[in-house]
């Protein structure tokens, strides 16, 4: 089964169309069990990052999904997603986030049109099964005003630049986060969903 991680935010229903088109079938959940019972986890994010953690807490999914990145589950984190991998955001008064990646969630610098939104390049850092069919420079969507300042420059998969050259996509093992949203990047960002199930769902390794 693959899971989509339902907070009461995230753009849960254009994810879930995604994997449909893909020939996958999605359940969007807020239940703890499905999650871990699912093959391949999706959390999707809109919004800010503390009101991201605050939901997950309040939820009873924070420690679930510390346990499947734990466990090694495959898991695909999307914008907010992303952000809230890191040790902490600096948005808003700022907030403590999960800590899987060491670094810090930084604002877009001063003198740019804030939020980042629109079509932007990616520019693959490493060789990786997820960007198969995929070619070096492709655009995906964006929209975000605070991107991901890991601190450990080898899980720096892909990188765009705006303003400053920023961490676009994150790997490590079976954790993959992207700072736009695949699942609104027309055919590249379908490839890549698709990919990622691909190998999450046993075809492949990470």
């Amino acid at each position: 089964m693959v899971a989509i991680v339902d907070y009461g935010s995230g753009n849960l229903r254009s994810v879930s169309n995604a994997v449909a088109r893909l020939g996958y079938t999605a359940t969007v959940t807020s239940s703890p069990p499905d999650l871990l019972e699912a093959r391949a986890v999706i959390l999707p994010g809109v919004g800010a990052g503390g009101d991201t953690m605050r939901q997950l807490e309040k939820r009873g999914m924070s420690p679930v999904i510390r346990q499947l990145i734990a466990d090694g589950r495959p898991l695909l984190a999307i914008c907010v997603g992303m952000q809230v991998l890191l040790d902490r955001t600096e948005e808003g008064d700022g907030h403590d986030c999960f800590g899987f990646i060491p670094g810090t969630v930084r604002r877009l610098p001063a003198g740019l049109k804030v939020p980042h939104m629109g079509w932007n390049q990616v520019h693959q850092r490493v060789p990786h099964a997820l960007y198969q069919g995929i070619p070096d420079g492709a655009y995906f969507y964006f929209i975000h005003s605070y991107y991901a300042d890991p601190v450990d420059a080898s899980v720096i998969a892909g990188e765009t630049e705006y303003g400053v050259n920023m961490c676009s996509v994150v790997i490590r093992g079976n954790l993959v986060a992207t700072q736009f949203h695949p699942e609104k990047s027309g055919s590249h960002g379908l490839r890549m969903l698709g990919n990622f199930l691909w190998m999450a769902l046993g075809n492949s390794t990470f």
